[in-house]
């Protein structure tokens, strides 16, 4: 199952949400509404800015091969989507391992400010 997670993704067109005013006054994509904080084998771990709209608590997105689950930082927890069962363990024990650092970076994330990277599992 491959879940929109409202980033910027191939074959599609941006949403209004995901573009802003570049300094000719056009509108552009914005490549920075979901900056990768993180990843390892394959796969890529996202946090949003300001999203907190739809699952309210601090939470992750995390992609292998185009499919897309979102965890909760504070319990592991798979809120929406889904992961193959081996890569799910993976993200689940990498939450576990820097869940102090995914709250700083959700703090940073709410208020706008960039998350800073975390390093990955087979680093």
């Amino acid at each position: 199952m491959t879940l929109a997670t409202g980033g910027a993704h191939r074959g599609r067109e941006p949403r209004e949400d995901e573009l802003t005013l570049g300094a000719s006054g056009a509108r552009q994509k914005v490549e920075t509404a979901m900056p990768t904080i993180s990843m390892f084998y394959g796969i890529l771990i996202r946090m949003f800015f300001r999203d907190t709209e739809k699952h309210h608590a601090p939470h992750i997105h995390a992609d292998y091969q185009g499919t897309v689950a979102v965890y909760s930082v504070p319990d592991g927890r798979l809120l929406a989507g889904g992961l193959p069962p081996n890569k799910h363990k993976l993200v689940v024990a990498w939450i576990e391992i820097h869940q102090e650092d995914l709250l700083a970076d959700w703090s940073l994330a709410a208020n706008g400010k960039k998350p800073l990277p975390i390093k990955g599992l087979d680093q």
